[in-house]
């Protein structure tokens, strides 16, 4: 599994013009998921979101998890984080699809949930348009192969 995870000042996820997902401060996530993964790499992304300390102390260092801080989550799923980018035009056969995908997907969302986070979604397999103010800017990359 594989996450982007920005920090934010605030993030929101439309389909068709409608709001389906918006937080404040907090974590915008956008999860890509492959054939590959089980539900092992959905609870150990979800443990390394839950606490990884990127938020500012009393010293302004990076020092704080999300619950420090009071933030939210926003996951939106994104099969285009295992493209295969050797040629011009990406390829997706490391893609998990949505049998696979969606009830791992799901599983990473309940598990930051029952850590009694508040989390907004996107709609799985949607077209979306997300937006975010992203702060600091600070963007990390997860990948349970290498946690």
């Amino acid at each position: 599994m594989r996450a982007v995870v920005t920090r934010v000042c605030g993030a929101t996820v439309t389909v068709d013009g409608e709001t389906v997902g918006k937080i404040d401060k907090g974590f915008l996530v956008l999860l890509g998921i492959s054939v590959d993964d089980t539900e092992a790499e959905a609870d150990k992304i979800a443990d390394r979101l839950c606490g990884l300390r990127v938020f500012e102390d009393e010293n302004g260092k990076m020092n704080l998890s999300i619950d420090k801080v009071g933030g939210e989550f926003l996951i939106v799923s994104q099969f285009t984080l295992y493209a295969d980018c050797s040629s011009r035009r990406p390829g997706f056969t490391r893609a998990a699809g949505g049998t696979i995908a969606q009830p791992l997907y799901e599983r990473c969302v309940k598990k930051v949930r029952e850590r009694g986070f508040t989390v907004e979604c996107g709609v799985f397999g949607a077209e979306m348009k997300v937006s975010s103010v992203n702060d600091g800017p600070v963007t990390l990359l997860l990948d349970t192969d290498e946690l």
